[in-house]
């Protein structure tokens, strides 16, 4: 294994200039950051903030930016948001292999047998790491959610800031997996991560969240690494291997707030349009981006208990119950 220079730590504000440098349009309210996401669609940032803006806030950020819909995460005892979690790896011992279950302490010995963790230059993740993501949204059923340009900006707008780092795993000198990460504060996010689909039987996905969340949470004032959002359009089947890796699914819920322009059809009888709609082409990313907020907007109508709960929280289901109501009495 082969380490690069540490780079120092950012804030919100260094990600924020990471996401204008893609072309995105960047707001900042009482409570975070937004960007434009999708054609008149604002995600919050940075992703593992939990936030509860005012109802105010989201009006005036609707009316200014003459937007459709807001997406933010909020606290999982908050009063309204579809129940969802965040992929995180919050560790209260090191992460060692030791603290891995036998079939992933396996893995990681193995990828580690037949590749090389290592820091890469962003400028290869753009290039060689495109390959990778292709085959990573086709796996995902996602193909069409991004082009080869839109890949190369964001590997290049992360070149000469500070907190941004690319990782790769390397079988014969070529790049079989990699990982784009970003320190915010005490936190690392990985907001990109992709493999070529011939070599996941050499286990380098292992060997390579092995290593780098390794190294990240040795690191001083590090203490969770955030891996993802519940997504809106892929399966869940995607945070199987993370959870495998003795990642956690963190509790909350997101809420997808619609402009009021939008909301006398953004009903069940809408949803339906849309799901029909998205049966009848399946690739098309912004039919599947529209199924799922509306999909997430619907649920959170219904009180916790009666909601569609993800398939990684429905062994917790109960005891999570509990604990709301004992917050909440």
């Amino acid at each position: 294994m082969v380490w690069g220079k540490c780079r120092d730590n950012m804030n919100a504000e260094t990600f924020a200039e990471w996401v204008r440098r893609q072309g995105h349009r960047v707001v900042r309210t009482a409570s975070s950051y937004w960007y434009d996401a999708g054609p008149r669609v604002y995600q919050a940032f940075p992703y593992h903030w939990l936030i509860q803006p005012s109802a105010r806030e989201l009006r005036e950020l609707l009316i200014s930016k003459g937007a459709a819909a807001l997406r933010y995460s909020t606290p999982f005892d908050a009063p309204d948001g579809k129940v969802s979690y965040h992929v995180v790896l919050e560790p209260s011992t090191p992460y060692t292999l030791e603290t891995l279950r036998a079939q992933a302490r396996n893995g990681v010995r193995r990828g580690l047998s037949c590749c090389q963790v290592e820091r890469i230059p962003f400028e290869r993740l753009a290039e060689e790491g495109w390959v990778l993501q292709q085959d990573t949204l086709d796996r995902q059923g996602r193909r069409r959610s991004m082009s080869q340009a839109d890949w190369q900006r964001i590997c290049l707008a992360a070149k000469d800031l500070p907190g941004f780092e690319a990782w790769g795993a390397i079988v014969e000198g070529e790049l079989a997996a990699s990982v784009l990460t970003a320190r915010i504060d005490d936190t690392c996010c990985v907001p990109y991560a992709q493999s070529l689909r011939q070599y996941l039987n050499k286990y380098v996905n292992n060997a390579l969240f092995y290593t780098f969340s390794r190294e990240l949470l040795s690191r001083p004032g590090v203490n969770m690494i955030f891996y993802g959002l519940h997504s809106l359009d892929a399966p869940e089947s995607v945070d199987e291997f993370k959870f495998r890796m003795s990642l956690t699914a963190k509790p909350v819920r997101q809420r997808v707030v619609f402009s009021p322009l939008l909301m006398p059809v953004c009903n069940s009888a809408g949803y339906a349009i849309i799901e029909r709609l998205l049966h009848r082409y399946p690739d098309n990313p912004m039919l599947a981006k529209a199924e799922g907020m509306l999909r997430f907007h619907l649920q959170e109508k219904h009180p916790a208990d009666k909601q569609d709960w993800p398939e990684c929280l429905t062994d917790r289901k109960q005891e999570l119950l509990q604990s709301l109501n004992l917050w909440r009495s």
